[in-house]
């Protein structure tokens, strides 16, 4: 009998954040799946969870299947997470997810934390339709995207790093307009959690004199 893949989120910073039901899918799962162990391992030892963890990220992924897969065949019961929030969300997981499908084997995905929807839901801007982008491309491709994106009419969601946040307002600025409304959020559930609200123009002044610490989710209000 096959066993099943777990996705289980984890806090993406309050620890307070985990669930019950993640708990113990961790706590009963007979192998762990995790995108750094040195990230994970902190985290599991303050629950008391003990259990075999091995790596799967972004550059074992590919190569890392196959043996999950038998791992599944044989009957185990594997959870995967990600060094904060939903895995497969801006993280490792679908390639994981479309293959054991493929070999219909079951997967199951709790529900939990990852940082768009805090910091969309208290963005003030409208939150009933929405697009998800997650990180833009660096360079390929990345001009073509936000010309298709500036007549975009629902609110735009995007991830971005601090070393590139004020770059990535420039560009914003440029395809959607200094006075297209917009907010962004850092630090999300943790103590210096920070959310500031304005025009694309005004927070890129706001940013290039405060901190660039964390990982930003910037909202842009829709055409």
């Amino acid at each position: 009998m096959n066993g099943k893949l777990y996705l289980v989120p984890t806090p993406i910073g309050n620890l307070e954040d985990i669930t019950f039901r993640a708990l113990r899918v961790l706590k009963e799962a007979d192998l762990i799946l995790a995108e750094d162990t040195r990230t994970s391992t902190p985290l599991l030892k303050h629950f008391g969870i003990d259990k075999k963890v091995l790596a799967h990220h972004q550059h074992n992924e590919h190569q890392a299947i196959p043996e999950i897969i038998r791992f599944l065949k044989e009957g185990q019961r594997i959870a995967l997470i990600s060094d904060a929030g939903t895995p497969a969300i801006s993280d490792p997981g679908f390639l994981l997810v479309r293959e054991v499908l493929k070999n219909k084997i079951d997967v199951e995905c709790l529900p939990g934390a990852t940082a768009f929807v805090p910091a969309l839901v208290n963005s003030g801007l409208p939150a009933d339709r929405f697009i998800f982008e997650g990180f833009l491309p660096v360079k390929k491709g990345r001009q073509t995207r936000l010309k298709e994106l500036a007549d975009e009419k629902r609110t735009l969601v995007f991830y971005e790093s601090p070393h590139r946040l004020l770059k990535t307002l420039e560009d914003f600025s440029q395809y959607f307009g200094i006075d297209r409304p917009a907010s962004i959020s850092r630090e999300l559930t943790k103590l210096f959690e920070e959310t500031v609200r304005g025009t694309l123009g005004e927070l890129k002044i706001y940013f290039e004199t405060h901190t660039l610490k964390g990982e930003f989710v910037i909202c842009v209000q829709g055409k």
